[in-house]
């Protein structure tokens, strides 16, 4: 296995991973709790509106459905775990592939809350940190919940990488 090509396979690998730990996490919080699964045909939206220059919304609910938008927003969401990863990786190095620190990866997947709050969520219509949101305190837990679950499903992913690939012979970067 070359080192670029093994380093992008386990990088989509635990990505992928993750995020799909994060989805099993958001699914059973709905069955268990009544927590809401997050819609992800509303960034499917939001993005589609990108390509006409639109960048924020008085409301996404409220703005003109786009064509193929629950499949653009799930490919997003993926897309968005596996560049979350890829960064782990360049901030934390190739270590990480090796031996994962459970601490690392939850304490980064909380770190990535960032986005929602001050990106997502107020291009959406939602507000800063969920503040237009009908109880922004309890979309603000479900974010953390979420990005909780991400960073747990980093570990358990590149846990499981370990078992799956060969141990990597040559670091690709010193950082570790």
């Amino acid at each position: 296995m070359e080192n670029r090509t093994g380093l992008a396979l386990r990088i989509l690998f635990v990505g992928i991973g993750a995020t799909l730990f994060m989805d099993i996490w958001a699914v059973a919080a709905d069955s268990l709790f009544g927590i809401p699964q997050s819609n992800f045909s509303v960034v499917g939206r939001w993005m589609g509106h990108m390509l006409d220059g639109q960048f924020t919304h008085e409301s996404i609910r409220r703005a003109a459905p786009i064509a193929g938008e629950s499949a653009i927003g799930w490919t997003a969401h993926y897309i968005i775990g596996v560049i979350f990863v890829a960064a782990f990786v360049m901030i934390f190095g190739t270590r990480q592939l090796q031996k994962p620190s459970l601490i690392l990866t939850i304490l980064f997947g909380v770190a990535m809350i960032v986005f929602p709050f001050f990106i997502m969520q107020p291009a959406l219509g939602a507000g800063i940190m969920a503040s237009n949101r009908p109880n922004p305190d309890f979309a603000r837990l479900k974010s953390l919940m979420t990005h909780f679950s991400f960073g747990l499903g980093m570990y358990v992913a590149f846990w499981i990488q370990t078992k799956v690939f060969k141990p990597v012979e040559t670091p690709v970067s010193s950082a570790s």
